[in-house]
C-alpha cells in the first residue's frame, strides 16, 4: 500500500505508523471495572470497507495524517494532514 503524504509525496506505508481508528475512543472512568480497561484498551472495531485512520509519517516529515479507506479493496482514497481535518472541524 502507498500512502500520499501532502508534505513529502507518494510513499511506501512502511514509512508510516498506523496508530487507529480516527474517531475519540470514549475513556473509561479512572474507578470503572478491570474488564471495561481490558476492552478499551485491547478490543477495537475492524470494519469491512471504508474507514477513516490516523497514521504517523514515522520515516519521513513527522506529519499526523487522516487517511481516508477501504479496507476490502486496500484502495487508499485520499491522506490529509491531521492538523488540517481538526481545522475543518471534523
Amino acid at each position: 500500500m502507498r500512502l500520499t503524504c501532502p508534505h513529502c509525496g507518494d510513499r511506501d506505508r512502511r514509512e508510516f505508523y498506523y496508530v487507529g481508528a480516527a474517531t475519540a475512543l470514549e475513556r473509561p472512568d479512572a474507578d470503572a471495572p478491570a474488564d471495561t480497561w481490558d476492552d478499551y484498551v485491547h478490543n477495537r472495531d475492524n470494519p469491512c470497507g471504508v474507514t477513516r485512520d490516523l497514521w504517523y509519517h514515522e520515516g519521513g516529515c513527522a506529519a499526523w495524517l487522516v487517511v481516508t479507506r477501504d479496507t476490502a479493496t486496500h484502495e487508499v482514497l485520499s491522506c490529509e494532514l491531521a492538523s488540517d481535518v481538526k481545522g475543518a472541524g471534523a
